[in-house]
């Protein structure tokens, strides 16, 4: 590979690919948020992910982040770590996944692997890579694009929090907060 940052583009591309196809695997909703409670976390997502990957017309492709070779390649391996993050969580929930906010007909608080390091696994993943492929690209749109992203995430996460709580026990969901974080392994365990 001649650059890390056509080796994330690649990464990016295979993740998009096998994520698309695994959505074969997986259980029907049995219950989803309004659409409109939807929408904002969604927006965000994707305006994030198009200023994250795309070229805007108009706007300058300038570098204003410069990153040396070794900087340039951990930053991969940061990009590889957050995708492969995302499949440990993915293959670990099973038929649960759900690309959306959504409750299956047999849906349970899953506490184990990944989901006992952080709550949103899978967000989490996303946002390292996110951030890493932006320092990457390093220009002010793809940066602006991650932050972008990651709002998005942080949004998702608390519908998909607010609406679990409704849908499942929320003292058995309370309980679990206070054990894992929401996004940052490691981080100090707050009550909501």
């Amino acid at each position: 590979m001649r650059s890390p940052l056509a080796a994330a583009g690649l990464l990016w591309l295979a993740w998009v690919v096998s994520w698309t196809v695994a959505r074969l695997w997986a259980d029907r909703a049995a219950a989803r948020p309004d659409l409109r409670r939807q929408l904002p976390y969604f927006a965000l997502i994707v305006a994030g992910a198009v200023l994250l990957f795309g070229r805007v017309a108009g706007w300058p492709a300038w570098t204003s982040l410069r990153t040396g070779p070794a900087a340039g390649w951990a930053l991969l391996g940061c990009v590889a770590l957050g995708l492969l993050f995302t499949w440990w969580a993915r293959l670990h929930l099973g038929r649960l996944w759900s690309s959306s906010v959504t409750r299956k007909a047999e849906h349970r608080i899953v506490d184990t692997g990944p989901y006992g390091l952080v709550r949103h696994p899978i967000y989490t993943g996303l946002i390292l890579a996110a951030l890493a492929t932006g320092v990457l690209r390093g220009n002010a749109l793809a940066l602006a694009g991650a932050i972008v992203l990651v709002l998005g995430m942080f949004l998702k996460a608390r519908l998909e929090e607010g609406f679990l709580r409704e849908q499942l026990n929320p003292g058995e969901y309370d309980a679990y907060a206070r054990r894992v974080p929401m996004l940052v392994p490691l981080a100090r365990r707050v009550r909501r």
